[in-house]
């Protein structure tokens, strides 16, 4: 029987944590906070591009819906432009869509 640390050496398993903190700074350091904040823009850029997708829309037609152009879109959906909350607000509504804020369970510490 392999003893843990020869499994561990062996194998694929690898400690995420350590990983993490190698490349972003261990959890509370400066860097890794804005490692954190540009996942969570990546990540509300991918949800806005899925939307529009949902939503049977095109950048074309929602910019028009907007009054803004394509590219104003094309940049919000690659996360470029971080869109304020009155922007957010818009782009739902031009999509047929709302905005609902729903107590959510606490985030881990990463």
């Amino acid at each position: 029987m392999k003893t843990n640390e020869t499994m561990t050496e062996n194998s694929n398993i690898y400690d995420i944590s350590k990983r993490l903190a190698e490349k972003y700074g261990e959890i509370g350091s400066e860097k890794r906070q804005k490692a954190i904040e540009h996942a969570w823009e990546e990540y509300n850029a991918q949800i806005l591009y899925e939307a529009r997708k949902n939503a049977k829309m095109t950048q074309e037609a929602l910019a028009k819906k907007m009054n803004v152009n394509k590219s104003y879109i094309s940049r919000i959906e690659r996360g470029l432009i971080i869109p304020t909350v009155a922007t957010l607000y818009r782009l739902a509504s031009a999509m047929g869509m709302s905005v609902e804020l729903t107590p959510i369970k606490p985030q881990p510490n990463y």
